[in-house]
């Protein structure tokens, strides 16, 4: 197993340790830990069934860990629902894109970004003065964060329509309108050609690097994670195999055993 970096002296913005999680007696996950610090941008990779996925649901409150502590600054996540994770500044993708098709890309964005409004639900529906201008402030928002990502024209089309390479864009988009400290993208290049990879590994590093913003990555593109990530970790039946850069990554005998020997895929 490659060696892991002694901790910096700061406490990283996401600080994971010894996640443990088994489902009817079968271990999904046996003490994952992963320091990931502000704006970093780290890859999780694996063969199938390796728990990558698990992890994410870990991570954002859609199973509690058997055991293990998550921390987002100086707050303890573990145990928290969705929600409260979300409101915390941890967002998500998903691996199925999960838009609300019938609504258009704008009204998206929309609820994405009334996540953190929510407290003025009585207000709004009194159609208040003040309820008024912050529904003008989300929508202006929801409007620049889709022309960052050239989506602006077609904001008022249903969400279905838009290609699918336009779809996983608009997930990110979604993401990002909560305002997130750590976004959690699980495997956004599915389903794309290769010129759309290219195009999405300069767009999540245009996210790292425009809403400092830490990224952690899923992902079965290998070409795409060695390309940007800073740092990878390796799970291979719920365990970490690997810890490293992509370098030593590539380089790594348990890996390259992990993925059927086959070191082309790497």
């Amino acid at each position: 197993m490659t060696a892991v970096a002694p901790e910096s002296q700061s406490r990283p913005l996401l600080d994971v340790r010894g996640l443990r999680k088994s489902f009817g007696g079968l271990s999904a996950v046996q003490g994952f830990s992963l320091p990931l610090p502000e704006r970093g941008l780290y890859g999780l990779i694996g063969p199938n069934g390796a728990g990558k996925t698990t992890v994410f649901n870990l991570l954002t409150g859609v199973y509690t860990p058997d055991e293990g502590a998550i921390r987002l600054g100086d707050r303890p996540l573990a145990g928290l629902n969705p929600h409260q994770i979300a409101l915390a500044g941890m967002s998500r993708t998903f691996q199925n894109i999960r838009l609300f098709g019938e609504l258009s890309v704008l009204q998206n964005v929309q609820l994405a970004c009334a996540l953190r409004t929510k407290r003025h639900l009585f207000w709004t529906l009194l159609r208040t003065a003040g309820s008024l201008h912050r529904e003008a402030e989300v929508r202006a928002r929801s409007l620049e964060l889709l022309e960052l990502f050239h989506l602006q024209h077609r904001a008022h089309e249903p969400a279905r329509s838009l290609p699918y390479g336009h779809q996983r864009k608009l997930e990110i988009v979604r993401a990002l309108a909560t305002q997130p400290k750590v976004l959690l993208l699980d495997e956004p290049a599915a389903g794309m050609n290769p010129q759309e990879k290219r195009q999405l590994g300069e767009t999540i590093r245009h996210i790292r690097d425009t809403f400092d913003v830490a990224i952690l990555l899923i992902e079965h593109d290998m070409g795409l994670v060695m390309d940007i990530c800073e740092r990878i970790t390796v799970l291979d039946h719920g365990e970490t195999i690997a810890v490293g850069s992509p370098r030593e990554i590539q380089a790594d005998a348990h890996v390259i055993k992990a993925y059927l020997g086959a070191a082309d895929q790497l």
